[in-house]
This record gives structure tokens, C-alpha cells and sequence, in this order.
């Protein structure tokens, strides 16, 4: 055909159908992801011990391929940790040994892999530290950087500033359009070491608690369904649900009273 020539494509991608995952590529990924909640030690050779335990042999080079698509690294200590992708720069971790005294001091933000039917999508959460309150989140069918910045750009004009950002050093993150938001808000960056999720701890939880109350009860069928139930749950979450951390609080008992009285001693000064 004549308008491939011109496009420089063959004839064949022009017809080509993208196949989705199969029924089984799904199973190894959601077997992947619940193992990584109990144990995100585990690089791709353990993991392919775990599944051959399940009745499922992998060899090592597909689970490391299944792992990245999960967006999965093993947390320990690794070498040359300062070599970074040289068009995105890296920001230093600002919290340790950091008090968390009071709400929209700190938010923090990261990305989950979440099982459906017939695929799978990704989930980012942006969390007030203090607080734990989900301040806002974005599904995508996706890894690229644009959902990213929605659910960034909709906290920040749906509630005041925090003084510390923090996330990891996934590329959504670190990219320029990423960090400009946040220096357009004169908000201080802060990114977690390479493979240590515990420095983001609370978000952590907040994937545990997500996945074992939701996403691994129930069957989605797509991503309508998906995203519904988890409005649902978020809702729940932040209003109702109390935690132990927060002496049987909810987020938002925390959030809005902490707001509160900080804004009437600000008033008295």
C-alpha cells in the first residue's frame, strides 16, 4: 500500500492486533505480586523457587521479565547506587531522623501493580504521612508518567502544600514534568534509595492493606469495575476505617482535627 510506503511501515504492523496477557501470564503475575507483599526480599531466583513450589516453573529470565512489568525490585543493599539515568535527576532522601509532627508536612507517592479478569492496571496513590489520608490516586493501563502527574496536580490544588514530597526514584517520578510540578509549588523533593521500599513505608501499607481488603476478594472485570470499587474503598479508608497507628482514628479524624488546630494557633500568634 501506498500510505505505508510513504509512513515507512510494512503492511503486516499495519494489520498486526496487540494480543493481551494470557490466562496463565496473569496467574504468574498475581502470584508474583502477593508473594512481593510478604516478602519483597525476593529477587527473581527466589521467586522462581516460590513458584516451582506452587506447581508453576519459571525459568529466570521470564520472571525477570515478569518482575519488571510489575514495576518489582528485591529490597537489599546493591553497589554503584549512584549511577542514574543522566536526563533525570535524582534528589536526596530528606527524612531520616525527621519527626512527623503534623499533617501536610510530608506526602509521598508510589505506584502499584493491580490484577483484573482480562489484564491488569497500575495504581498511584499521593498519602499524607501524618495523617495516612489518601489525598488523591489515578488508574492506568499504563507505566508512563502522565497519570503521575494527575493525581499530583489534583492534591496540590485540593489541599494545602506540603513542606516534603518524597517517592522513589521510578522514572515517573524523577522525570522533569514530575519534579517541575513540584518546584512550581515550592515544594522540597525527597526520593527514597534505590530498592529500599521501607523508606516509604506508610504507602507501603496503604498497597497491603488495599490488596488483601479488596483486590484479592474480588474479581474485576475491567476497568470501570476496577476503579469503582475502589473509589468505594478509598472512601471507606479514609472515613471510616480506623487504625491502630492513629489510636483507632481514621484519616481523616486525623487530618482535618490536626489542620484545625494547627490553624488556631497560627490565629493566636
Amino acid at each position: 500500500m501506498r500510505q505505508c510506503e510513504l509512513l515507512g511501515i510494512s503492511r503486516a504492523s499495519l494489520y498486526y492486533q496487540p494480543v493481551g496477557p494470557s490466562d496463565e501470564e496473569l496467574t504468574l503475575l498475581r502470584l508474583i505480586d502477593e508473594q512481593y507483599l510478604k516478602t519483597p526480599f525476593y529477587g527473581s531466583r527466589r521467586m522462581v523457587a516460590h513458584l516451582a513450589q506452587r506447581g508453576y516453573p519459571v525459568n529466570r529470565k521470564r520472571m525477570q521479565r515478569l518482575m519488571r512489568q510489575l514495576g518489582l525490585e528485591a529490597v537489599y543493599p546493591k553497589p554503584k547506587l549512584s549511577k542514574r539515568h543522566p536526563e533525570h535527576k535524582v534528589y536526596p532522601y530528606l527524612l531520616r531522623g525527621v519527626d512527623i509532627d503534623y499533617v501536610n508536612q510530608v506526602w509521598s507517592t508510589d505506584i502499584t501493580y493491580l490484577p483484573v479478569l482480562k489484564g491488569h492496571f497500575y495504581l498511584v496513590a499521593v498519602m499524607d504521612w501524618f495523617s495516612r489520608k489518601v489525598l488523591s490516586w489515578q488508574v492506568s493501563n499504563t507505566m508512563d508518567g502522565a497519570f503521575c502527574i494527575e493525581a499530583l496536580e489534583e492534591a496540590l490544588l485540593s489541599y494545602q502544600k506540603p513542606s516534603i514530597f518524597n517517592s522513589d526514584q521510578g522514572s515517573q517520578f524523577t522525570a522533569n514534568a514530575f519534579t517541575g510540578t513540584l518546584k512550581n509549588a515550592d515544594v522540597a523533593i525527597s526520593m527514597d534509595g534505590r530498592g529500599r521500599c521501607y523508606d516509604n513505608i506508610f504507602i507501603e501499607r496503604l498497597w497491603r492493606s488495599l490488596k488483601y481488603e479488596l483486590i484479592y476478594l474480588k474479581a474485576f472485570d475491567d476497568g470501570r469495575h476496577l476503579t469503582q470499587e475502589m473509589n468505594t474503598w478509598f472512601h471507606w479508608y479514609n472515613r471510616q476505617r480506623p487504625h491502630k497507628s492513629l489510636n483507632y482514628q481514621t484519616p481523616d479524624e486525623i487530618y482535618y482535627e490536626s489542620r484545625a488546630e494547627k490553624e488556631v494557633i497560627c490565629n493566636t500568634r
